[in-house]
């Protein structure tokens, strides 16, 4: 049975995932529906496509069966709401911004919705979910990314941090994910995602480190629980348009949208 998907945001994550849905890159999901703060360029961005979708506005999302959420933190709310609402699944791509409002996992309750979080340009979730199926001692996260990928970092802001002409790595922030997500809601959604698959917003331990020696964005995972100790590194080349994204990003929520369908599902 076929599946209707519409996407909020057309920028580093959205616009490829669109263009995947549109060229028939999962069999069995149809998009239907965009939507963007600037409408008249949405139009044009989509007007190539081989079944150019709906621009509408945010909550004109929630007419397909699968809602993504892939704009600024600040717009989270405006897709979220409504395709919860209305029942609908919802994939966000701004977990930090799901993380600090939960009520939405008891609203979905009430009216049948399934929020599902993707992966993203983290690894190892399905370890860490494992893992935090028995007692676990500790979940850090440490995030290396060029000074770049910081910018305009309200946790920066507040604290008068200038990254300009930096020569050597700084760490910028440590404390909890809950706190890291709150100050760098678009820097390491990669926080919250652990967060959410292990032992919690305070419990998981955030370093955020500012370094001009990389080129990539690298998170690495410490994980000390009574089944296993590990250790995983990634380092994602970051998003021409936007550096404070990873490529692999929308390659992920992508390979999320395919196991909503796939009649072979590979992970816990």
């Amino acid at each position: 049975m076929n599946k209707t998907v519409a996407i909020g945001g057309l920028g580093a994550i959205g616009l490829p995932l669109a263009r995947a849905l549109d060229g028939g890159a999962i069999e069995g999901l149809r998009l239907v529906a965009v939507a963007a703060r600037d409408p008249a360029r949405a139009r044009e961005r989509v007007a190539g496509f081989q079944t150019p979708p709906e621009v509408v506005p945010p909550e004109g999302l929630a007419v397909a069966d699968i809602v993504v959420e892939a704009v600024p933190a600040a717009a989270f709310l405006s897709i979220a709401e409504p395709a919860i609402t209305a029942g609908r699944v919802f994939v966000p791509a701004s977990v930090g911004a799901l993380l600090v409002r939960m009520d939405l996992v008891l609203r979905a309750r009430e009216t049948g919705a399934r929020i599902i979080v993707p992966t993203g340009a983290l690894l190892g979730l399905d370890a860490v979910r494992a893992a935090a199926e028995g007692p676990v001692e500790s979940v850090t996260l440490e995030t290396r990314k060029p000074p770049g990928g910081l910018e305009g970092a309200p946790y920066l802001r507040q604290h008068g941090i200038d990254l300009a002409g930096l020569t050597e790595p700084r760490r910028v922030f440590a404390g909890t994910a809950l706190a890291a997500t709150a100050g760098f809601p678009a820097n390491v959604n990669v926080a919250a995602a652990l967060a959410l698959a292990g032992i919690g917003p305070v419990r998981t331990r955030v370093e955020i480190w500012a370094d001009p020696g990389v080129d990539r964005n690298i998170h690495t995972i410490r994980v000390e629980a009574e089944a296993a100790r590990f250790t995983m590194t990634i380092e994602n080349v970051p998003s021409a348009e936007n550096p404070r994204t990873g490529r692999l990003t929308a390659l992920s929520l992508l390979a999320c949208l395919r196991g909503l369908v796939s009649v072979l599902k590979v992970g816990s």
